[in-house]
């Protein structure tokens, strides 16, 4: 563990990461798996040592494996895997599929017996998005596991990968992001990693500019022009609000930093990053949502003690998931009826 800096570095100003992905938070890989041709996927975060974890889930509609053992009041603390899938309920399956090779390896609480690892995960509705739904299943789900986990690395595809290849973020098509800050005021990483499949629409009504555009640093988020307009009250969702639509969505992802916090600290920064959320998406915790962040700490790093840590990290992260769902909706590529954002782009509004 190193002990971060107690003053601000001479007009250090924060900034992203190497790859301005999760993986800029040491000790944490990130493994992909999806089948294009159903349209669906699953994407892993593996840390190389367990960590501690917190959870937040918001929205009428969440669908999740073994968060409420992370709750205020409960024994668990730590995760040795997170899982993130489409398939709605069958997706599932990735979670308890992923246990199998993590004990192989040693990687699970081994004090009562057998080794048990501890994974907790969320899933998201893509169950009709176009594709070739015939014979879906818990199966798929655990074969893209497995394939997740042995494709774990230290790069992070963005669009339509893992998690977030049968997402579509309200009217455009959703897909993986993933984004990340270096903070050398307290020596602090922080990064996030969304599956962005929303019910409300992440850019002004149609236009390409996003609504946390402004959130975004030089260069990051490419040719993407200014609104023309205020939005006002108006926004967009998943083909209107018709029933078709309802129940059917979902932002599920990962948040983390080394920052060394206790248990109710990273709480607070799980929450915070919905924060991001409501920046980037609108409307937002939706009924028919399942918003889910798990947040994660690697400890490695001893921030300064002061007063306004918290504030800080929490503002920071809230901004870092806020830019990581722009950076996947605008990665993804259209696989059907759905147009993808840079689509908008090019035509000047849809």
């Amino acid at each position: 563990m190193r002990e971060a800096t107690s003053a601000d570095e001479a007009g250090a100003e924060p900034r992203p990461g190497p790859k301005n992905a999760l993986i800029d938070v040491a000790g944490l890989r990130v493994g992909n798996a999806q089948d294009l041709r159903v349209r669906t996927g699953v994407t892993v975060v593996i840390p190389d040592v367990p960590v501690l974890a917190a959870v937040d889930v918001r929205g009428g509609a969440p669908g999740t494996f073994n968060t409420d053992a992370l709750g205020p009041g409960r024994l668990v603390d730590t995760l040795h895997a997170v899982v993130l899938a489409g398939g709605s309920a069958f997706g599932l399956a990735a979670a308890t599929a992923l246990m199998a090779p993590l004990a192989r390896d040693g990687r699970g609480f081994r004090d009562w017996g057998p080794t048990v690892p501890l994974v907790a995960g969320a899933i998201l509705f893509d169950l009709r998005n176009g594709g070739d739904k015939e014979g879906l299943g818990p199966e798929l789900y655990g074969r893209l596991a497995l394939e997740a986990y042995a494709a774990a690395g230290e790069d992070v595809a963005l669009g339509k990968v893992g998690a977030g290849t049968g997402a579509i973020a309200g009217p455009l098509e959703g897909g993986l992001g993933t984004a990340s800050v270096v903070d050398p005021a307290t020596g602090v990483t922080i990064a996030a990693l969304v599956a962005v499949n929303a019910l409300g629409g992440t850019t002004f009504p149609g236009e390409a500019a996003f609504l946390a555009g402004h959130l975004a640093f030089p260069g990051e988020l490419e040719a993407v022009p200014p609104p023309r307009a205020p939005s006002g009250p108006r926004f967009e969702t998943k083909r209107g609000l018709g029933q078709a639509w309802l129940g059917q969505n979902t932002t599920i992802g990962v948040v983390a930093t080394d920052a060394r916090l206790d248990r109710d600290g990273l709480r607070r920064l799980a929450a915070q990053a919905q924060s991001g959320l409501a920046m980037a998406i609108r409307p937002v915790h939706t009924l028919f949502d399942g918003d889910t962040i798990v947040a994660l700490s690697t400890g490695r790093v001893l921030p300064p003690e002061r007063p306004d840590l918290l504030i800080r990290l929490g503002a920071l992260v809230a901004d870092c998931t806020a830019r990581a769902v722009m950076r996947g909706v605008q990665a993804a590529v259209r696989l059907g009826d759905v147009p993808c954002w840079r689509e908008r782009l090019e035509g000047g509004g849809t």
